[in-house]
C-alpha cells in the first residue's frame, strides 16, 4: 500500500495530441507525439506504442493523460519527455486513457 501522498507525487495532466510522426526505430508500433499541456507546462514530446490501433489522423487533436513529473527518458534515437498513459487490451495492445470529454489543457488528475 503507498499513501495519499505518495500517490500526490505523480502528475498526471490532461494534454491535447498536436502532432503525431512514426517512429520506426521503436521496438514496437509506435509513434512520436507532442501533446501540448496548457501555458503551465507547455508542449512536451513523448514516444507512445499505440500504432498498431490507431491511425495517426485521429490522434491529432485527442485528449490523453500522462505523467509530466519522470525524468525523460532515451528510447533509441528519442527522448521522451512524458509517459503517455494506456492500458492493454486482451491482445496486449495499448489503449490510451481519454477524458470522455472536453476539460481545461493541463488539468491535474486527482
Amino acid at each position: 500500500m503507498i499513501s495519499y501522498e505518495d500517490f500526490d507525487k505523480v502528475d498526471i495532466r490532461v494534454g491535447k495530441i498536436i502532432k503525431v510522426e512514426d517512429f520506426p526505430e521503436a521496438r514496437r508500433p509506435s509513434y512520436k507525439l507532442q501533446i501540448d499541456f496548457g501555458p503551465e507546462i507547455g508542449i512536451k514530446k513523448s514516444s507512445a506504442g499505440i500504432a498498431d490501433l490507431y491511425k495517426k489522423e485521429e490522434l491529432e487533436g485527442t485528449l490523453v493523460l500522462a505523467v509530466v513529473n519522470f525524468p525523460p527518458k532515451q528510447i533509441g534515437p528519442f527522448i521522451s519527455e512524458v509517459l503517455t498513459l494506456g492500458l492493454p487490451d486482451e491482445e496486449g495492445k495499448v489503449v490510451l486513457v481519454r477524458p470522455e470529454a472536453e476539460v481545461p489543457l493541463g488539468g491535474k488528475l486527482f
